[in-house]
């Protein structure tokens, strides 16, 4: 069953960071660009389990703009971070984003028009109209197209792009999503998308402007080996039963 569709949408920014001591002063550049935005709902900064000085630099941080921050001590992985955001977000749609700002923020002016009509926005640098300003590393990117293409195999969510750090969902189906999440680590897109399409809401997809940051903290090959079992899971989770009632 889809969720109801608001139209006056105000938007909770969610940004996970983890040992993010050099970028987090990005929210500063963050709060600038899109301050006179007024479906700007609030922004919550989940710190995932940071041991260096993260989460001191966000405090400071707290006191010049108006973030809100969900912090723990123990690392549980980027899709943990984003469950707790969304559970503790209050605006009408929960916008993902990383803090390396990698997709230029313009690209949430491109969303609001469709946020009427779908449940689901979400940025791609795989559509002819994307701008990518600087491209990842031949390795990198050849392994990105391997992960979409077993992803769309195995989930059967036909997007382009599952890795994009930009996606837009409405509130009610994120939190009725993050209740049955099981993902805790970077698979945790798939299994947003994948739950989105089986209780029938259709994904947008938009091009975006990007750049590619040096800084990754995705461990090749691990990480990528660990997604795909993930993947995996999400798949024998709802043959168990485990997504049912969602």
């Amino acid at each position: 069953m889809r969720s109801k569709k608001n139209n006056n949408p105000k938007i909770s920014i969610i940004v996970p960071v983890y040992n993010e001591e050099i970028r987090v002063v990005n929210l500063y550049t963050l709060h600038k660009l899109l301050s006179k935005k007024k479906y700007i709902h609030e922004y919550i900064v989940v710190n995932d389990g940071s041991v260096d000085s993260t989460l001191s630099q966000l405090r400071t941080i707290q006191k010049k703009l108006k973030i809100k921050i969900e912090s723990y001590k123990k690392n549980r992985g980027k899709g943990y971070a984003i469950k707790r955001g969304i559970e503790k977000a209050r605006g009408t749609h929960a916008l993902i984003i990383d803090v390396d700002l990698s997709t230029d923020m313009s690209a949430l002016d491109g969303v609001m028009p469709f946020l009427k009509k779908y449940n689901v926005v979400i940025g791609t640098r795989k559509n002819p109209k994307a701008k990518l300003l600087q491209r990842q590393p031949w390795l990198r990117e050849s392994m990105g197209k391997v992960f979409t293409f077993i992803s769309q195999m195995i989930t059967g969510v036909a997007v382009s792009d599952f890795t994009c750090g930009f996606k837009c969902y409405e509130m009610v189906l994120a939190k009725r999503i993050a209740k049955k999440q099981v993902i805790h680590r970077w698979a945790y897109d798939n299994e947003y998308l994948y739950l989105s399409k089986k209780i029938g809401n259709e994904i947008r997809e938009i091009p975006v402007v990007w750049k590619n940051d040096g800084k990754t903290k995705v461990r090749f090959p691990h990480d990528i080996i660990v997604s795909f079992i993930d993947i995996l899971r999400i798949r024998i989770a709802d043959i168990m039963g485990h997504y049912n009632r969602l």
